[in-house]
This record gives C-alpha cells, structure tokens and sequence, in this order.
C-alpha cells in the first residue's frame, strides 16, 4: 500500500473516470447512481440492493426476460429478474432475484448469481463464478472460478481465473479501508472489493475485505491484496532463469 494515495484518490470519479469519454458507454441510470454518491463503498449494502430493485421494477413483468435463455438455466425468484434482449444465460447457470442483466452480458454454464446483482453490457460471469451484491460495470470479467461478494467491478476489469474476494472479516467486524496512513471507516460488515476501471487479477489472487485496485492496478497471481493496489507505471514479468 502507497502511502502517497490519499482520500482523493479514491472517489467514484476517479475510479470509474466519470467525467471522461469512457463513462459515457455506461447507461444514464448507471452513471448517475455512480454519481450518487463520492466513494465507491457508500454505494454497497442498501444503495446497490435499492438501485437493484429499482432498475428491475422499471420494466414491465412482460418484458423482463427478453434475452436468449437457456431452458436448462435456473431462475430463482423470477418475477424479480431482467434479462435483456442481447444477454446471453447459458445452461446450467443459476441466477437467484432480484436481478438485473443488460444485453451483451453473458452468463455462462455454472455461474451462479445470488441476488442484488447487476450486470452491465458485454460484461461476463463465468464458469463457477459466484456473484453476490455486486456490480459489473460494461464489459467487466470473472469469467472462471471467482467469487465476487459485495463488490464493484469498474469498466473492462478482469479477473483472473480463482480470484476470490473476502468480504468478511474473521472477527466479524466493520471492514475499514486503508488508505495512506489513513483508516476511513466503511460501516459495512460485508466488503469485497473495488475495482477501478481496467483494474486486473491474475490467477487465484486474493483481495482481503475492503481492498480497493485503482484504475490499471494489477495484482499478481497467487498473491493477497489488501488497502490500496495502485497502478504500475511499467509492469515486466520476471525473466526466467536459464
């Protein structure tokens, strides 16, 4: 963790760059909940379970499951779920309402989608992915084997296959954040991570509750993020011994 990033360095439009030309890929009602409030983590627990059920309630019970829906997906609590002409839930996947996916997305044999749950255009929820109160912004991965709890994935962000995100502490207490030489309460007992945009993990890579990646941030395979993963300026694999 640097302790040259500051509380500035960590608001919403820095992570998701929302006043640049990126944003504007994301629907208005995306961005202006990404507006709503400052820090990303203001945005989990009940903002993102109300932003969640607000979106699906916008659509007619008609017009919910308009996408291309396999009859071997399982849909839980179904009056409660959209999916979007132009998704894709493949067979096998289990998606549990309320539950909000754009076209373009895919969910993908296995996956397992727990409720409160939005996923946004071209974004991918992968073989044995399990997602929990989260929210993948457009064309955002956990395409193998990742769980994603209480977390915000930013634009184009992709995890490596194995990835978890720790969302609870062991002693069950609020997670903290730590920024800098800073420690900012959250107020949330579940806390994944938060991805900037772009942000990625390599396989089987770790985030202990309350890690928040910066835009371009890469965390290693194998290894366990914690506070702040700022991006790398240059990033060279080690060369491997002859």
């Amino acid at each position: 963790m640097s302790t040259k990033i500051s509380l500035s360095d960590c608001t919403n439009e820095s992570f998701f760059q929302l006043n640049e030309d990126i944003a504007k890929q994301l629907s208005a009602d995306i961005q202006t909940f990404l507006k709503s409030k400052t820090y990303p983590w203001e945005l989990l627990g009940s903002p993102l379970t109300e932003f969640v059920q607000k979106q699906v309630g916008k659509v007619a019970q008609s017009e919910r499951l308009k996408g291309r829906i396999s009859p071997q997906a399982f849909l839980e609590n179904k009056e409660t779920i959209v999916i979007e002409e132009g998704a894709v839930v493949e067979a096998g996947a289990f998606v549990c309402g309320p539950a909000y996916i754009e076209a373009g997305a895919t969910v993908r044999h296995g996956a397992y989608i727990r409720g409160h749950v939005y996923v946004c255009k071209d974004a991918v929820v992968g073989h044995t992915s399990e997602l929990k109160s989260a929210l993948l912004l457009n064309s955002a991965k956990a395409a193998h084997f990742a769980y994603v709890g209480d977390s915000l994935l930013g634009i184009d962000c992709n995890l490596g296959a194995g990835t978890k995100c720790a969302n609870l502490r062991l002693d069950h207490g609020q997670v903290p954040l730590r920024i800098g030489e800073t420690v900012v309460s959250s107020g949330l007992k579940k806390f994944g991570a938060v991805f900037g945009n772009r942000a990625q993990t390599g396989c089987n890579a770790v985030t202990n509750p309350g890690t928040l990646l910066l835009p371009h941030a890469i965390l290693l395979p194998n290894s366990t993020g914690q506070g702040v993963v700022a991006a790398r300026k240059a990033f060279k694999p080690r060369e491997s011994n002859p």
